[in-house]
């Protein structure tokens, strides 16, 4: 089967669960899903179930499609993401954006942790991401052009939303949220960035890193949806500090900004809604 039919394979399993034609999509990064909280669920289906898609296998992903509102907004929500990391091709990676689309999204949030390269940052801070650099070497879109998703030369001159990156700095503004904008360097992993490799991304002009998001904005924008993204910054790239980089850290410094987090993305929906 090829990809448009397998996305019809998984579009009628999930159209088979529940009627409901969400507005936004939004993908949870690692230790970010607490905001399904925040949502009038109305299904939860897990990855396993859904046909074509894989399952995380990074810790703080869980793992679930939830569809429901945010107020009156309706909503597709994927909690937890898969890596080109993991050994996915990157069609599997973007393969759930894809997905969202086929239910009718306008507009896709993407979330993520990610490492500082800026020293004045600190854990706990939040980025708008206002463009990006794929460093990971492959890109969602190499192989044959499917032409019912998107043109074959997609632009990317404002691959993130021009006025959803204005609206989320005024909802931080109106939650008095420290945040920061900047360019986010998407690399392969699974390693952390070595301290060279951090100046590097420096001199180009990174002020975060991490490895996910790009192919998922890349398809999104193939798709011709309207994309905006926001990093939380979990720990400062190596050589910013003096401590060893871990996954643990990552996740718990996510956690502890969850009651931030989860009150900025409910406000911005809610001024999406307006």
């Amino acid at each position: 089967m090829g990809v448009i039919e397998n996305l019809q394979e998984t579009t009628a399993y999930i159209r088979s669960k529940s009627s409901l034609k969400p507005k936004v999509g939004v993908v949870l990064g690692s230790g970010l899903g607490a905001f399904v909280k925040n949502v009038q669920i109305e299904c939860s289906i897990p990855y396993a179930e859904l046909p074509h898609f894989f399952p995380p296998t990074v810790e703080g992903h869980q793992g679930r499609l939830i569809l429901g509102h945010v107020g009156s907004l309706p909503v597709a929500i994927l909690q937890g993401r898969v890596h080109y990391y993991e050994g996915h091709p990157m069609d599997a990676v973007a393969y759930p954006v894809r997905a969202l689309s086929m239910l009718g999204i306008e507009i896709l949030m993407l979330t993520n942790s990610a490492g500082g390269l800026d020293a004045n940052m600190s854990p706990g801070d939040f980025m708008i991401i206002d463009d990006h650099i794929n460093l990971m070497g492959q890109n969602p879109l190499m192989g044959p052009n499917i032409k019912n998703l998107g043109p074959r030369f997609p632009d990317m001159t404002e691959a993130y939303d021009k006025k959803l990156r204005v609206l989320m700095a005024e909802t931080f503004d109106g939650l008095k949220q420290k945040y920061w904008h900047g360019i986010y360097c998407g690399v392969s992993g699974p390693t952390y960035e070595t301290p060279a490799e951090v100046r590097f991304l420096q001199m180009i002009g990174g002020k975060a890193v991490g490895m996910s998001t790009v192919p998922e904005s890349i398809a999104a924008n193939h798709l011709g949806l309207r994309v905006c993204a926001l990093s939380c910054v979990t720990n400062l790239a190596a050589g910013l500090t003096d401590h060893k980089l871990s996954h643990d850290e990552v996740t718990e410094r996510a956690a502890a900004v969850e009651e931030s987090f989860c009150k900025f993305l409910g406000a911005f929906l809610g001024r999406i809604e307006a």
